[in-house]
């Protein structure tokens, strides 16, 4: 984007949201939103199990309520996550300091590869615990469709986070290339002049060269092997 840094324009501008929901990373933030309200949302409402010999309620995960709390909690931070990034992206455009994009960027590729991880670690202990199961303590199969969604979308959401991180990489090395272009080609000094060619005739028939051009001021290396250092 011309006169911009990390994937937005030039701070100040007016906020667009057509923009916004357009670009790829906003909308797998949207997605990864809605993937954790149904994981710990299925978990919370028929994760939890009693019989009429029980009084206390166990996890539908092979009486394992770590395995709740672990696909609950991962839910609830993630459905956190996805607010607080995508709130950075509606503010982004007004970041005016490079650095400060560049910062934002790479927070976005380390928080989404963690979840990335944290999601596949969730999607592994899940199907574990589902499959080990005893029958004997849901026979009436209640909450099954709920647990599979839960798992469903643990493994979904791995996907999901790593688009997240593979697009913010993407952004962090064009922003990077572009802000590494436009120091170096505003950097170089104008130092040498040389004058045009040509002649014009001043006032009262004297003569005056024309105005010169300007060129970058070039570092001179060392000479070569067989030409003299002078001149």
């Amino acid at each position: 984007m011309e006169g911009g840094a990390y994937g937005a324009g030039k701070a100040g501008g007016a906020f667009d949201p057509h923009t916004l929901v357009r670009q790829p990373h906003t909308i797998l933030r949207v997605v990864s939103w809605v993937f954790s309200i149904v994981v710990f949302g299925s978990i919370v409402n028929e994760g939890y199990l009693n019989t009429p010999s029980e009084g206390e309620e166990f996890c539908i995960y092979n009486r394992n309520p770590n395995a709740c709390s672990y696909g609950v909690a991962v839910g609830v931070l993630a459905f956190l996550t996805c607010l607080l990034y995508l709130a950075l992206d509606v503010y982004f455009p007004q970041i005016s300091s490079v650095k400060d994009r560049k910062k934002a960027v790479l927070s976005d590729v380390g928080v989404s590869a963690f979840w990335a991880f944290l999601w596949f670690v969730g999607f592994c202990y899940l199907a574990n615990q589902w499959q080990v199961s005893k029958p004997k303590d849901n026979p009436l199969n209640e909450g099954t469709d709920a647990a599979r969604a839960a798992i469903a979308f643990s493994f979904f959401s791995i996907f999901t986070w790593a688009g997240q991180a593979v697009l913010a990489f993407q952004r962090y090395q064009i922003g990077a290339d572009s802000a590494l272009f436009s120091q170096e080609t505003t950097d170089l000094p104008r130092c040498l002049s040389f004058p045009s060619s040509g002649v014009r005739q001043g006032p009262r028939g004297s003569n005056s060269q024309g105005k010169g051009r300007s060129f970058p001021c070039l570092s001179r290396g060392p000479p070569r092997a067989g030409l003299p250092a002078g001149g």
